[in-house]
């Protein structure tokens, strides 16, 4: 093992949200220091997919990070409050549930929560578990306020994440690097120089320029043109786990509808639609499986369940689940879709981006790059992105849906082994343990495995040690005041008027 010179030259390929999340991140942790210069090469030719406009909890410390006032960024990005996931017709025809943000109730002498609600349940006693949720009741009241710090108000069980507009996400994150000293470069890549051990030393625009580097993160989208069409890492392909494999997108006018504070997640036949909606129009999409339904099949499906006028004509976006088989290869590191895709349906996207940025934070390398930072890495990513495959196969696999081939073709699969072995513990007695490094807590996993009837046939034997009517009156104080909380909130639209309005930080 050697000790190299502090790395000074980071090339960045592609903006968009990867590729300014990673300029913003890297400006606001070595501006200050003047350490390390960073260089975005981007081309406006070039398109970008730009759905992904729905986030999860972590990304308010992403904003944390880097210093941003929330209200200035739901201005700036026309954006909304997300409390939670509704999932329409997944479990059945006609079936609705919602996946919140934040745990169910309170553990209580130290056994979880949803023990003891499934002997309650099993008893008549309670309501579903949603119930129990300050973000699921918040939701289905369309209210929300921020948090306090002060532990002991029930508002700080409260968590939450953003809707906002891609594009203009890009740009102010693109604004607030380019302030701190992150050089871009407009242009279209025509080639990398590769040394004679493969690393790339510098990347070609079509004009001829140069832009030469010491570590490159590919953030090129599906095309992975560093990592995958010069250091051809390979591809792992879930297809035959994630069927869906194409999606036609849109965006259109709210029409009156009021602005909740939820992601809307609709079971199609042959796939799904999601809802997201912003302050200035609603973004929808239609994720389907090609082979169960066409593309005209599949954008007449979505134009016919819009809230609004369409705002622009629907485009299609053709891809495949899984991963390139190395993040990190010799001195490049894949960020975003150049990395791998994983379908919306967790609004997992930017979260990946966001995990691959603050674990590349962590293992940042110096101009030796030593192997064993880059297998760290590559290990914590792929189990980042198997963790989340397996939730997200859950979500197809525990369904009573068979009212088509598609839904039947996802009922009956086989899946992997780590999620069979998680399904089966939970379905006995309601048991739930949490992989190394793994997104999803067990709230998430109770959320969903409930949600869509994957109910325990029993409970923890710890529950019958305790007094189930005491048991039953903590539960009606915890409903009782989560449902004054919630109501006691301002409408979600009085509270972004409110942030509308405020000043925000210079």
């Amino acid at each position: 093992m050697s000790i190299g010179a502090p790395l000074r030259n980071v090339v960045i390929l592609g903006g968009g949200t990867a590729g300014w999340m990673l300029a913003a991140a890297l400006s606001k942790v070595f501006n200050a220091k003047g350490a390390v210069n960073v260089t975005l090469v981007e081309s406006e030719e070039i398109g970008r997919v730009g759905v992904g406009e729905a986030t999860i909890p972590p990304i308010t410390a992403f904003n944390a990070l880097l210093g941003i006032d929330e209200d200035e960024f739901l201005r700036e990005t026309r954006g909304s409050i997300k409390l939670a996931i509704e999932f329409v017709d997944w479990t059945r025809l006609g079936h609705t549930y919602f996946h919140p943000f934040g745990q169910f109730g309170f553990d209580i002498e130290a056994i979880k929560f949803h023990q003891f609600w499934r002997k309650l349940d099993l008893m008549g006693r309670t309501p579903g578990i949603e119930a129990y949720c300050l973000a699921a009741v918040a939701s289905q009241l369309g209210r929300f306020e921020r948090p306090p710090p002060d532990p002991r108000s029930p508002l700080s069980a409260l968590k939450y994440a953003f809707h906002f507009d891609a594009a203009l996400y890009a740009r102010y994150l693109r604004r607030f690097a380019e302030k701190r000293g992150v050089r871009r470069i407009e242009g279209k890549v025509a080639d990398a120089v590769q040394r004679s051990d493969g690393f790339i030393e510098a990347l070609v625009l079509e004009d001829g320029r140069r832009v030469e580097g010491e570590f490159f993160v590919d953030c090129s989208g599906f095309r992975g043109l560093l990592i995958e069409q010069k250091l051809k890492v390979g591809f792992v392909d879930w297809s035959h786990w994630l069927p869906c494999d194409r999606a036609v997108a849109t965006q259109c006018e709210s029409a009156g509808a009021s602005i909740t504070p939820f992601t809307r997640a609709t079971a199609r036949k042959a796939g799904w639609q999601w809802r997201i909606p912003l302050q200035h129009r609603i973004g929808t999409g239609h994720v389907f499986s090609s082979a169960h339904m066409s593309d005209d099949e599949a954008a007449a499906t979505l134009l016919a369940n819009l809230d609004g006028p369409a705002l622009v004509d629907p485009w299609i976006l053709r891809f495949k689940a899984g991963r390139r088989k190395k993040f990190w290869d010799k001195n490049v590191v894949a960020l975003g879709l150049a990395g791998g895709f994983l379908e919306p349906l967790e609004s997992t996207s930017i979260h990946l981006i966001q995990a691959g940025i603050t674990r590349l934070l962590a293992l940042f390398p110096d101009t030796a790059f030593n192997p064993v930072e880059a297998e760290e890495y590559n290990r914590l990513m792929t189990s980042q992105y198997e963790r989340i495959r397996d939730f997200l196969i859950l979500h197809y696999y525990a369904t009573e849906r068979n009212d088509t081939e598609f839904w039947n073709q996802c009922r009956t699969m086989s899946i992997p082994d780590t999620l069979r072995a998680k399904i089966d513990l939970f379905r006995a007695r309601g048991r739930l343990f949490r992989y190394e490094d793994e997104l999803f807590a067990d709230a998430n996993w109770i959320a969903v495995l409930i949600g869509q009837n994957f109910v325990p046939e029993g409970y923890d034997p710890l529950v019958d040690a305790v007094d189930i009517n005491a048991v039953a009156q903590k539960f009606e104080r915890i409903r009782d005041v989560f449902e004054r909380t919630a109501a006691g909130m301002p409408t979600h639209r009085m509270f972004l008027n409110r942030a509308a309005a405020s000043g925000g930080r210079p």
